[in-house]
């Protein structure tokens, strides 16, 4: 994992509004469901809409095509890129890939594999994409193969962390203009997550 300095059918952007996170007594009765109640709110059918979707403001999640695609990415203005299935036997772009374009780049060599422990760069990722939005005109892509999965479970993270978002909430708030779905190992390791973080708030305001 490094740092670099840093085919859409519809370009046009999607009505994102950022909610405003909700406080702890909104979620006091919350609780992180079991990892086959999860699985079922993925059963849900989401339309298929391109190989892009922005779905947080200025937070889009792509796939392999979109990630090689220089003209729509120059055309979406993207700024940062994420690739979460970089590596020689992945999508192998990296920074020298992105050259004719100023985008600042950082790798991540996952595999799609339940097995793989992608929980390790939930917050490196998540404090690069935060800092990346934070950032003059910051567009982020995260991207892997398909879009569904790695790259999804990525965003997921970041919306939890830093957006405080239970992992229904951000689940909901992807889903709503991307269908993605985490693999197995991945959406257990977001909802260790949304375990950890529900118990941080809930010590930080005396709530047991």
């Amino acid at each position: 994992m490094s740092w670099y300095s840093l085919n859409a059918d519809d370009l046009r952007r999607p009505r994102i509004q950022r909610t405003s996170r909700c406080s702890f007594s909104s979620q006091q009765s919350y609780q992180t469901p079991e990892l086959g109640e999860l699985q079922r709110m993925l059963w849900t059918p989401v339309p298929c809409r391109g190989n892009v979707n922005e779905v947080w403001p200025n937070l889009y999640i792509g796939d392999l095509y979109i990630a090689r695609d220089i003209e729509q990415l120059r055309r979406l203005g993207i700024t940062h890129i994420v690739n979460a299935a970089a590596g020689r036997f992945h999508i192998d772009t990296g920074a020298k890939f992105y050259r004719e374009l100023a985008v600042d780049y950082y790798g991540i060599e996952a595999d799609d594999d339940p097995k793989f422990d992608l929980s390790i760069y939930f917050y490196p990722t998540a404090k690069y994409i935060r800092a990346a939005l934070n950032s003059p005109r910051g567009k982020v892509l995260v991207h892997c193969a398909m879009g569904i999965s790695r790259s999804a479970t990525l965003v997921l993270a970041f919306l939890m962390i830093y957006e405080s978002k239970t992992l229904v909430e951000a689940l909901k708030t992807v889903r709503e203009h991307r269908g993605v779905c985490p693999n197995t190992g991945f959406l257990s390791q977001l909802r260790e997550l949304d375990i950890r973080l529900m118990s941080e708030k809930g010590k930080a305001t005396g709530i047991p």
